[in-house]
């Protein structure tokens, strides 16, 4: 399980410094595919069978799967990247970021895993100031993994390790129609409208971070996001999508930045596209907005939207 426990993986990962050159992010992001690959086959194990969870504070779940993935994640970058200090989901989520710092979600899509849903993630990246410049997206279930430096590539996941990569690109929008990734769990009325002013031809239902992944092989060209977020849920995403050719841009119309440890690192609403010239078309909420779920969570959520879901 330990894909970088050897002292000669440790020995071809010299400090990194800002500015990080091309070469080296490639060589980060790797590393990063590597590291969540091995991530994802301690998740596999839990995947399936009655994993212990409990709810956090915000009524999220968190699971031994998480912890797991997580302390396999963090022991590994902290081997290779001492110096770089790691802001992760369940153990670091109030750390202060650095001008080069980690983000870490070990598993993306908690809820649909433990009910048995193979689209969960890995997701780690490497923040420069406020934007990523290395990142890896696994998806255990599926056998794949995304990761880029200043190259987009998808790989197969075989036993825990990466296969043989290929370069990915983001699709031009298609002449009969756009397809949306949607949320399995956090649809909203705000996202709905977004989506409703596009020439949306199919809405595919996906859970976790992995919609970020499957824009960028141009599977699919658009997700739209107007219900909270964190950062780490997001930044690898981001990069892998932005390296094969499209944009993800917030309210502003201006891309997402990293590392807000003064709004505990939540992201506002977000617009991600294969194709950047459609970013601009979409007119996103200045504020996040609560999901069905944490509506009906609170007592709040309608009857009508109730039996819409049932």
């Amino acid at each position: 399980m330990s894909v970088l426990g050897s002292e000669s993986r440790s020995a071809a990962s010299p400090r990194l410094t800002a500015p990080v050159s091309d070469a080296s992010r490639d060589a980060v992001a790797a590393s990063l595919a590597e590291i969540a690959c091995g991530a994802g086959e301690i998740l596999r194990r839990y995947h399936g069978g009655d994993c212990p969870h409990q709810l956090k504070p915000d009524g999220s779940p968190a699971s031994l799967a998480d912890m797991r993935s997580e302390e396999f994640i963090v022991a590994a970058l902290n081997r290779l990247w001492p110096e770089i200090p790691v802001i992760a989901e369940e153990t670091s989520c109030d750390a202060k970021a650095a001008e080069l710092f980690f983000l870490v979600d070990p598993l993306d899509g908690t809820r649909d895993f433990l009910a048995g849903v193979p689209e969960y993630s890995v997701n780690i990246c490497l923040i420069w100031n406020d934007r990523p410049i290395a990142a890896a997206l696994a998806a255990p279930g599926l056998g794949r993994v995304w990761y880029a430096g200043s190259r987009a590539l998808e790989a197969p996941v075989r036993e825990g390790r990466l296969g043989e990569p290929r370069p990915i690109s983001a699709r031009s929008p298609p002449r009969d129609g756009l397809v949306a990734l949607v949320s399995r769990c956090h649809g909203d009325a705000e996202t709905d409208t977004c989506l409703d002013s596009l020439p949306i031809v199919l809405r595919r239902v996906t859970s976790s971070a992995l919609k970020f992944g499957l824009l960028a092989a141009g599977e699919a060209d658009v997700y739209v996001r107007c219900v909270p977020t964190m950062e780490w849920d997001t930044a690898a995403g981001d990069h892998i999508l932005a390296v094969a050719g499209g944009w993800v841009v917030g309210p502003d119309g201006a891309r997402l930045t990293y590392g807000h440890r003064g709004r505990f690192y939540r992201n506002g609403p977000f617009a991600a596209f294969g194709e950047c010239g459609q970013a601009p078309s979409v007119h996103l909420p200045s504020a996040c907005s609560s999901s069905y779920r944490d509506r009906q969570r609170a007592g709040e959520a309608t009857r009508e939207e109730s039996a819409a879901r049932s």
